[in-house]
């Protein structure tokens, strides 16, 4: 069964969750620190469902490490990979404020964006504060048709015939025309004491391929394209995985009841699909599965504003664009 297929079949939408102006892929304009200075570099994407978040930051392409087997890297190369960042997690969202917890899946291994989110959005601009104004931060909701939002935590994903466990946590978004990935490690990286950094244990693993391994088993991509044609990679944190499909379209099964140790007894869909010529199964349980959403650049206002717009549109309009 194909991904569409299994929307065709059954809706789930949860009771709670975020608003629909909070949906979609929304890419970072800028941030701004209280100290004066801005980023407007940094590739960074958000992709939210209605109880989760996908989110991936990463350095400009100039300053991409090229794709290459671990033990090819150097060790600058190394530490140049340990400052990407990128996560999974369950957010909570109260009316004004997001916050995000159990980031089951995160590329780094502390948390650095500790604070929630007070959010505001106008058109397609949403501005974020956070409470102690350390920064601001303007996102883009990118340009979409309307179309599915599929929200689908991984549970994990193994290898059929031997078992072995590839990845554990992380999800899947679609949201319209974009469509994002995350692939938890398989093993949970041992932190030696509460202040210890990715960029400090994979400097200390220099040398020793099966630890380095392990630490960079994580995957979060970003892609565009559709439930028809499939989504293509543009951003990923596996520089390999660029310019490929992002999942296979099919092998879906319909939902089915699963005991999770955490979750108690849920709804869950595996996937079947070959990785690297090996029969593999994704599990996942479901956040959302909503046939049509918008994804509209628009956001409401009185008619009184609609008003005044019309009435001013020589001097407001005179270059307005979208900027996304």
């Amino acid at each position: 069964m194909t991904l569409k297929e299994l929307l065709d079949h059954c809706g789930n939408r949860p009771k709670n969750g975020v608003p629909d102006w909070l949906l979609g892929c929304f890419r970072r304009n800028s941030i701004m620190f209280s100290n004066g200075l801005a980023d407007t570099k940094t590739q960074v994407y958000w992709l939210q469902s209605r109880n989760f978040t996908i989110d991936i930051r990463l350095p400009t392409n100039v300053d991409l490490v090229a794709s290459k087997p671990i033990k090819d890297y150097t060790q600058a190369e190394l530490l140049q990979l340990s400052d990407y960042e990128a996560f999974c997690a369950n957010t909570d969202w109260n009316s004004e404020m997001l916050s995000w917890q159990d980031a089951d899946a995160s590329l780094q291994i502390h948390n650095r964006w500790t604070e929630p989110a007070i959010l505001k959005r106008v058109g397609n601009c949403m501005i974020e504060f956070c409470p102690s104004d350390a920064y601001i931060e303007d996102w883009r909701l990118q340009p979409s048709n309307s179309g599915a939002l599929i929200g689908l935590r991984l549970i994990e994903e193994r290898e059929l015939d031997s078992g072995i466990l590839r990845h554990k946590g992380g999800g899947l978004i679609v949201c319209g025309d974009y469509a994002g990935l995350v692939l938890g490690r398989a093993e949970a990286a041992n932190k030696p004491a509460a202040d210890t950094t990715l960029k400090s244990m994979v400097a200390k693993a220099s040398g020793n391929i099966a630890d380095l391994s392990k630490l960079f088993n994580f995957e979060a991509s970003v892609a565009h394209g559709s439930l028809e044609q499939g989504f293509n990679v543009k951003h990923s944190t596996q520089a390999n995985r660029v310019n490929e499909d992002l999942f296979p379209l099919d092998g879906f099964e319909l939902p089915e009841p699963y005991q999770h140790k955490d979750l108690g007894n849920i709804e869950a869909i595996r996937q079947s699909l070959s990785i690297e010529g090996k029969a593999c199964e994704r599990l996942f349980y479901i956040d959302t599965i909503e046939p049509h959403i918008s994804f509209s650049q628009r956001t409401q206002c009185s008619a009184e504003t609609e008003a005044w717009f019309e009435r001013e549109t020589p001097t407001l309009a005179r270059y307005t664009e979208i900027i996304s």
